[in-house]
């Protein structure tokens, strides 16, 4: 899911006063009101404003939200912890000053994944008119200031706990080769060392989820593709009983030297003109090493060479090919004497 920026949404700084955010909740509530501005986008709009409200104007939800940290980005992939989405709550909530305050967020969509994740487990408080509504809609008369109220609570049965982190991982001909990588993560998790709301706790604040930075080697198989999934175990977050999720590991293709075909690889050798048309020897770096291959004469531009058993381990046993690929290229700052033989080269053709 996505990280939601509330202090961006509200417009105000990370450490705006009580009144400050109250203000702004209330200007943005007036302008983007659905009884009021009728686009679509207003409804998006309101919905979050709302949201940003909810967390930022009451002091516990806000201390748990900046537990997170300020180095997220609107918009970032975001984990949550576990457990917080395992507990029914409503939606029933106040609009601004000079508005209704029973806002159907039925209509709007409700509270989002990111703010259920957090804060499941502190909406159970539900006023007694929700509670006698649970699950159900109704609309009432039109209040005093003209905008019809509506009510619409809506209650979640518990989920099982989603413990597992998929992370997409970065992986180069060289990781391939040496058949392992290291990967380092930072993952929100309960905090077990507490409950939510017990109190102080030295470890997560008493806000009762912690971040935790994870470091694991991972065996990379031969013949890796694109895309390919890896799981490891017991490597993700913890269960409120102990129990862990897996890790899955999504694998992204990523070298500025090499093109990678399974067990094949595919490399860019530069070429002057002269060593195109004449040929030559040429030292090459390869992931075996070192190697000194003949280029043939008339070696065009985007031609390979293939190399065997130059490449990436195979399945099977042994390794795949290494081709190089020839990439003509002008030499820079040419001394007067090349110009003009390359004049005199042009003047015979």
């Amino acid at each position: 899911m996505k990280y939601k920026d509330y202090y961006e949404i509200l417009g105000v700084k990370r450490d705006a006063a009580e009144a400050e955010i109250k203000s702004a909740y209330r200007k943005l509530a007036r302008k983007f009101h659905p009884d009021v501005n009728k686009t679509k986008e207003a409804e998006e709009k309101f919905k979050e404003i709302n949201e940003a409200y909810e967390v930022l104007g009451d002091k516990e939800k806000r201390k748990r939200y900046d537990s997170l940290g300020a180095n997220w980005q609107g918009g970032a992939d975001f984990t949550p912890p576990p457990g917080y989405e395992n507990f029914g709550f409503n939606f029933s909530q106040g609009g601004a000053q000079g508005f209704t305050q029973n806002i159907n967020f039925g209509d709007l969509g409700g509270f989002s994944d990111f703010f259920s994740s957090l804060f499941g487990d502190m909406m159970g408080g539900m006023s007694g008119a929700a509670r006698s509504s649970s699950g159900s809609r109704r609309r009432s008369k039109t209040s005093e200031t003209g905008f019809d109220e509506n009510i619409y609570t809506q209650q979640k049965s518990p989920k099982k706990e989603d413990l597992d982190i998929t992370r997409t991982v970065s992986v180069s001909a060289k990781d391939i080769m040496a058949g392992h990588i290291s990967v380092r993560f930072k993952v929100m998790d309960r905090c077990n060392s507490c409950t939510p709301n017990s109190g102080y706790c030295s470890f997560c604040g008493g806000t009762g989820i912690r971040s935790e930075e994870k470091n694991v080697n991972v065996k990379l198989p031969a013949e890796i593709k694109e895309g390919q999934k890896i799981r490891l175990r017991n490597e993700g977050k913890t269960g409120v009983r102990g129990n862990k999720g897996d890790l899955y590991l999504i694998i992204n293709l990523k070298d500025s030297e090499y093109k990678i075909d399974e067990s094949n690889l595919t490399k860019e050798i530069e070429l002057t003109p002269s060593q195109a048309v004449l040929g030559a020897k040429l030292d090459v770096q390869t992931l075996h090493g070192t190697v000194n291959i003949k280029i043939p004469a008339g070696m065009n531009s985007g031609k390979t060479l293939r190399l065997k058993d130059l490449g990436l381990p195979k399945k099977s046993g042994g390794f795949g090919d290494l081709n190089v690929k020839a990439k003509i290229v002008i030499p820079k700052n040419l001394s007067p004497q090349q110009i003009e033989l390359y004049k005199q080269l042009s003047a015979l053709e």
